[in-house]
This record gives C-alpha cells, sequence and structure tokens, in this order.
C-alpha cells in the first residue's frame, strides 16, 4: 500500500530507540529471542503502519523487526500466512520471499520478526521472472476458485475473505462492493454505482483467468531488488485472483522499470488485452487509498467509475 515503503534495508534512524521494557521482553526466557543478546536497536523508515527496526544481535547477526500495539496483531498475522503462502511458491534462486522468524505479543505489543534483507538498485528482470514463475507455478495447482479463507487487510484497510467459483463475481463481490460501501460514507452514491458492478460481473467473467497466487499489494514498496540480484516481495495482500491485478498495480504508482515487465513477459507473456482491465482492478487500490486517505483518491475513483459507466452501461 502506497504512500511509505517498508523494505528491511530502508534508511536507518540513528537515536530513535526501541522502549526499553519490550527490547528486554524479546530477549526475556520466554521472548521470541530468548538466550539471544541485542547489541544495538536501530529504527528503520519503513510503513506508514507499523514501526520498523534493525536489531543487531551478539555475534553478527541482524533481524528485522515490526512492532505496533496489541490492536497490530490481526495485521501481522495476515501478513505471516501472506508470506508463508507466497514462499510455498517462489523460485528461489530467483525471487525471494522473507521467512517469518517469530511472530508474537511481547509486553503487551505485537512483534514480527524476520530475516534481515540487504536491498540495491539494480537490474528488475528477476523480479520479473520470479514474478511469472510464482504465478504460473501456483496457477498450474490452483485451488479451481478465486478468493481467500480468511479475512485479512490491505494496508490498514479490511480485505474479506471468502470464495468464488467465477471471476467477475468474486473480484466484485469480495473487492470492490467492500470498499465502494466503505465510501459511501464520503458521499459515493451506491445506487450510481450498483449497475456498473452487475455490468463488471460477466464482462470479467468473459476473461477467464485461472486462479493465481497473487502478492495483492504490488506497489514498488513492497517490492525490490536484492545484493544478489534476486528481487524479493514484501507486505503481501495475498489471494486467489487472476494474476493481472498484480501487473496492474505495478502500473498504479510506478517504479517498475521495462526490465521488470520483460522479465516476467519472458516467462508468461499477459493476454493482448490485458491492457482494458487494468484500471478496473486498480479501481480496488484507489478507492480503499480514498477510503483511507481522503483527497485526490476520491475524485479519482469517482473518475474511473465515471468512465466505466460510459462504456459499461451504453
Amino acid at each position: 500500500m502506497s504512500p511509505q515503503p517498508s523494505g528491511h534495508a530502508g534508511k536507518v534512524y540513528r537515536g530513535v530507540g526501541m522502549n526499553e521494557r519490550l527490547r528486554q521482553g524479546l530477549v526475556a526466557a520466554e521472548g521470541p529471542l530468548s538466550g539471544e543478546v541485542i547489541k544495538d536497536v536501530e529504527c528503520v523508515a519503513g510503513g506508514c503502519i507499523h514501526q520498523a527496526w534493525c536489531l543487531q544481535l551478539k555475534g553478527g547477526r541482524q533481524l528485522f523487526a515490526k512492532t505496533g500495539g496489541a490492536d497490530a496483531l490481526p495485521m501481522l498475522k495476515v501478513e505471516v500466512e501472506g508470506l508463508k503462502a507466497l514462499k510455498a511458491w517462489v523460485d528461489p534462486g530467483v525471487l525471494e520471499v522473507p521467512e517469518p522468524l517469530a511472530f508474537d505479543q511481547v509486553c503487551g505489543e505485537a512483534v514480527l520478526l524476520l530475516p534481515w534483507l540487504d536491498f540495491r538498485a539494480g537490474n528488475q528482470a528477476s523480479l520479473g521472472r520470479g514474478l511469472a514463475l510464482l504465478h504460473r507455478a501456483s496457477a498450474a495447482e490452483n485451488p479451481g476458485r478465486f478468493g481467500w479463507p480468511v479475512d485479512g487487510f490491505i494496508g490498514a484497510g479490511s480485505q474479506p475473505g471468502g470464495w468464488r467459483e467465477e471471476w467477475g463475481d468474486a473480484f466484485v463481490t469480495l473487492r470492490l462492493r467492500p470498499q465502494l460501501r466503505e465510501a459511501s460514507r464520503w458521499g459515493l452514491d451506491l445506487v450510481d454505482v450498483e449497475p456498473i458492478l452487475s455490468a463488471l460481473i460477466p464482462w470479467l467473467d468473459r476473461h477467464q483467468p485461472s486462479p493465481s497466487l497473487v502478492h495483492g499489494d504490488l506497489w514498488s514498496g513492497n517490492a525490490n531488488v536484492l545484493s544478489d540480484g534476486r528481487g524479493v516481495l514484501l507486505d503481501p495482500a495475498t489471494w486467489w485472483a487472476d494474476r493481472e491485478v498484480d501487473l496492474a498495480m505495478t502500473q498504479l504508482f510506478g517504479g517498475f522499470s521495462q526490465d521488470f515487465y520483460i522479465g516476467y513477459e519472458n516467462v508468461w507473456p499477459l493476454p493482448a488485452d490485458a491492457s482494458k482491465r487494468v484500471e478496473v482492478y486498480n479501481l480496488y487500490h484507489l478507492i480503499n487509498h480514498a477510503n483511507l486517505f481522503g483527497g485526490s483518491y476520491r475524485s479519482q475513483s469517482q473518475a474511473i467509475l465515471n468512465h466505466l459507466a460510459s462504456w459499461l452501461l451504453t
């Protein structure tokens, strides 16, 4: 989710300290780092939801930690489940998904520990190739339906669980409608929107994609290149969907190079008409941003709805 990245090797801020109670709780007998010694803790620039830290352990090991209030536990739990699901399908020689090392409540705070990853500015071909391999491998053994077994989050917004047999029903019912109901609180007229959604369902059904496991929140802050040249995916909002939703979102905020798209296309080319669906798929993220942040995201969402109405309802 935009606008702030949460990469593990983000800018480190010295002089900003983790509270001592939490620091001691991490290495306590019942803590996730029991038996370890934390030599240093540095605040890391990152997400707009949780705090992020680099933990320097005795012996030289580094860890990435996300922390938040106890109410952040459900969000971090969903992240853990998403990372594990994606990791099961990636080719680790091309694409990395960090393995959750610990997830717990420590001294009243939610804590997620992950390996420390070193990023670099580099060619994104492996990132694109790895994403395509993930999509293709999961599609080959997909569950035969679209959705996710439990409720989750898209950034700080809710992302309902559930399953649908047809893609149009899944995208409209599980993704667009919940966000649009929330948008009615700031003035979006659901009466005007419902005919658009009803027309979208059969339009998307004609596409007939196979379910793929998707990242679900693929903006540039949630993807990077490692120092060894492999791609890496972070902070997912995972579900079984049309693979094109990931590619569409990469175009929403930018940050993905031509090398990324070439890498993807060399493994699993997109259908010739994929560009027709980009606006529809990105509507989900724009409405979510409108609900969370307001501002110009509201007018952008309304403009897309107006555009959809102009060709779906005529």
